[in-house]
């Protein structure tokens, strides 16, 4: 039988190979034929056609193989037999003119190997490409089109380079010359190098748009993303000479040989609600998903600590990484064999460890990669080195969630400050591709310092951008407060979800009014996901909680990231200080909210768990008739730090200016004025309690008072209330010489609440404000109480 016949007899048996592995391994093959001139660039282009079935393309091949006679069909074999012996073991021995008269003619000679030398670098190439004129941007975003892996983006730059007449050929040719001859990947399974390629396309997926903040639009990341400061955090008093300034590293330098502990693992990464610390770790994801930076790593594992607190069956190490984060199609044994033989290759990222209900402990000891155990014990257990040790962890999350015991385990620690000055500046003129829509909020920024020092924080930047129309176009006075800016987000979605004609151009009492079942609905979720530190929410739980779809379109639930199914995809709110405001709402609009219940959200030492709230059903969303009781037991189990933020809100939204837009939802002003009342009750007496514990002076020393982070939010909620009688009231037994506030995460916005309080201090006193984030815009804000500073 000659060959022609052997091939046609094996017609079926070949589809079956062709079909057998994945689209990048026909392109393989189709590198082989196209450099033995199998194919001409006519056969290679009908073959490569986006959208086809697998199996359409490989009987269309068998066609055209068969039509160049017995030859051909021998060549075919040889292809297939090649690119199974590159998977398995890639070698790299072709070398080609870099400075060839036929530049394109040995782009298709060598393309197996061009190909796989550019694997690793084809971003930084399609980058320079670009910058020397030789592709467009509109051809190198299709070149980088999520769907594609870096192989086939190296296939189809080469493929435009075949095309063009501009000289991207022999740049391509010489500069692949140049790349580094990338080593062999340490296995010979084929499954690991598909799943690698799976995992690469998930995460780019996952992480090219920007959802953090918002759920009606999709913004790219790679357009918007905006350098925040990331400092490193020093002990005090440690060895070494002394640092002017903490040092700041890029987001690049965040496995660098910077560490307090060389055996940890893990970097840790701290930061305020809004700081962006979420967006970092996306942009982390998508460097390394387009083969940008961080290549060190041949698998990243990204999680959200508020969807893992959701796993309630034990799992084992195995079931985190595929289940819940990519799935191996095949050789799941061998891919998991890899990952426990070289760890060092692995990076896993937790986001949000501060909305992780369970405390970190070093108690429990796990160390089988195989053996289920609770979601808490996994994820302990890899962050000490238990398990995985040597894979690098990057873990995000606010300061007061971080105990001196994970500090153990940490490597090295850093501190996400917010924008710059210089970044504030950057980021509006990235959102605004009008320059003088850009240069005109900027303007205003600069003219009104209070909303200047919120926007240090990405989250504000991004509400100001958003609400750029109401800012610019209205006359009314810009916002001060954290309270006026999220009022102002609220009338900006409540606007854009009712009819153009019924719609005032401000925050009016007909606007609350006309949505205020909704407000109710979403502000009794809030509080009940704070209280069961629940912060995703299934569908059972919304119905329970009476939200409904047009709660909904409101815009401030959004899928969850990185749910699984998109039909039964759980919600949450555009971020964290938005539940804290719903339920801050809540506790204000809702008519059978006893004022009594407040004095559970002022206190800043939250007591034990009481019976009451261990035998509260953890999947009960309470009803609309929210008793005291009920509410007095969300707040005592809530979060400390969610549960300052609410305070903060709830003391913004009782202030002079908003109760009376408030009182107008409300069938009884009194109702407010009594919490109004409880609030201002339960703001001074903590303050009191506060300096009530303030040791005596040394004889001969001047007295001194350490305020911790939970003065500075006291302070901030009398900012937010901004009620000038009751700051005087507050410092007025006050009676310290220096007043120390280092490590108390003061920034701009802070700085404005201090001034307002201490400006009524009747004794000068020294401030120390050291290791925070004051900056240029902070001392700024500080100007009202530098009468009363002896020493700043």
């Amino acid at each position: 039988m000659c060959a022609q016949e052997a091939f046609q007899a094996q017609r079926s048996q070949l589809v079956e190979l062709l079909v057998s592995g994945s689209l990048e391994g026909f392109e393989s093959i189709l590198d082989w034929l196209l450099s033995w001139e199998v194919l001409s660039w006519e056969d290679y282009e009908g073959l490569s056609l986006l959208g086809q079935p697998l199996s359409h393309l490989a009987r269309r091949l068998l066609d055209t193989v068969w039509n160049k006679g017995a030859w051909g069909c021998e060549q075919l074999i040889a292809a297939v037999q090649e690119a199974q012996a590159d998977s398995q073991s890639p070698k790299l021995c072709d070398h080609w003119d870099p400075h060839s008269p036929h530049p394109a003619q040995d782009l298709r000679s060598h393309r197996p190997a061009i190909v796989r030398r550019l694997y690793s670098h084809v971003e930084g190439v399609l980058d320079l490409a670009k910058e020397r004129g030789f592709i467009s941007l509109y051809e190198c975003d299709e070149i980088r089109l999520p769907i594609f892996t870096s192989s086939q983006r190296a296939r189809r730059l080469l493929d435009l380079a075949m095309v063009k007449a501009n000289g991207l050929a022999p740049f391509l040719l010489q500069h692949v010359e140049e790349l580094p001859v990338p080593k062999a990947l340490p296995f010979e399974d084929a499954a690991c190098k598909k799943y690698m390629s799976k995992l690469r396309t998930t995460v780019s997926a996952q992480s090219r748009f920007l959802s953090t903040y918002d759920g009606a639009e999709s913004l790219c990341l790679e357009e918007i993303y905006t350098e925040n400061v990331l400092e490193i955090r020093t002990e005090v008093g440690m060895a070494g000479p002394p640092q002017n300034c903490p040092a700041t590293l890029g987001l690049e330098g965040l496995f660098s040989s910077h560490g307090l502990n060389k055996d940890a693992d893990t970097v840790l990464v701290v930061g305020e609600a809004g700081s962006g610390k979420s967006t970092l770790l996306q942009q982390l994801h998508l460097l390394w998903a387009a083969g940008r930076d961080f290549q060190d790593f041949l698998f990243v594992f990204p999680f959200s600590c508020r969807q893992l607190q959701c796993v309630a069956k034990p799992l084992s190490m195995q079931a985190l990484l595929f289940e819940h984060c990519c799935w191996p199609d095949l050789g799941q044994q061998d891919v998991f064999q890899f990952l426990l033989e070289h760890p060092d290759r692995v990076l896993l990222t937790f986001d949000g460890f501060d909305e992780f209900k369970f405390r970190f402990t070093d108690r429990e000891r796990h160390c089988s990669p195989t053996h289920p155990t609770s979601v808490q014990n996994l994820l302990f257990n890899l962050l000490q080195g238990n398990l995985l040790k040597n894979a690098r962890k990057v873990l995000t999350s606010r300061p007061d969630a971080v105990s001196a015991c994970l500090r153990k385990y940490v490597r090295m620690e850093l501190t996400l400050k917010g924008f710059s000055e210089d970044g504030i500046e950057l980021y509006l003129r990235k959102r605004h591709r009008d320059p003088g829509v850009a240069d005109r909020l900027i303007s205003l920024l600069k003219a009104t310092s209070a909303l200047h020092g919120l926007c240090h924080l990405p989250v504000f930047s991004w509400m100001v951008s958003k609400c750029h129309q109401e800012l610019l176009l209205q006359g009314g006075g810009s916002p001060t407060t954290t309270t006026d800016m999220y009022l102002l987000i609220l009338q900006h979605f409540l606007q854009h979800t009712s009819p153009p004609d019924s719609t005032p151009p401000h925050l009016g009492a007909g606007l609350l009014r006309g949505r205020l079942p909704t407000l109710l609905h979403l502000g009794r979720l809030a509080l009940w996901g704070l209280g069961m530190c629940c912060y995703v929410f299934s569908a059972k739980q919304l119905q329970a909680a009476h939200v409904d779809s047009e709660d909904i379109s409101l815009g401030f639930l959004v899928r969850a990231q990185r749910a699984v199914s998109e039909s039964t995809a759980p919600l949450e709110f555009l971020h964290i200080t938005f539940q804290c405001f719903f339920a801050a709402l809540y506790l204000v609009l809702s008519a059978d909210m006893p004022p009594s219940s407040l004095r559970y959200l002022f206190n800043c030492h939250p007591p034990e768990s009481s019976l009451l709230a261990r035998l509260l059903p953890a999947l009960c969303v309470p009803g609309s008739r929210c008793k005291e009781d009920s509410v007095a037991v969300l707040l005592q189990e809530a979060e400390p730090h969610n549960l300052q933020i609410t305070a903060a809100f709830l003391a913004g939204l009782l202030s002079q200016e908003h109760r009376s837009l408030l009182a107008e939802c409300q069938a009884s002003e009194k109702a407010l004025l009594r919490r109004q009342d409880c609030a201002w009750r339960c703001l001074a007496h903590s303050l009191h309690k506060h300096f009530q514990s303030i040791p005596p002076a040394v004889p001969g020393e001047a007295k001194s008072m350490h305020a911790m982070p939970g003065f500075v939010w006291l302070i901030r909620s009398l900012y937010e209330m901004q009620e000038e009688r009751l700051a005087r009231e507050a410092v007025r037994r006050l009676n310290v010489e220096h007043l120390k506030l280092t490590f108390c995460s003061v920034g701009p916005a802070e700085c404005a609440a201090l001034a307002f309080v201490l400006q009524h201090l009747r004794w000068p006193v020294a401030l120390q404000l050291d290791h925070n984030s004051v900056g240029d815009i902070g001392v700024e804000q500080l100007l009202p109480c530098l009468g009363v500073c002896k020493a700043l």
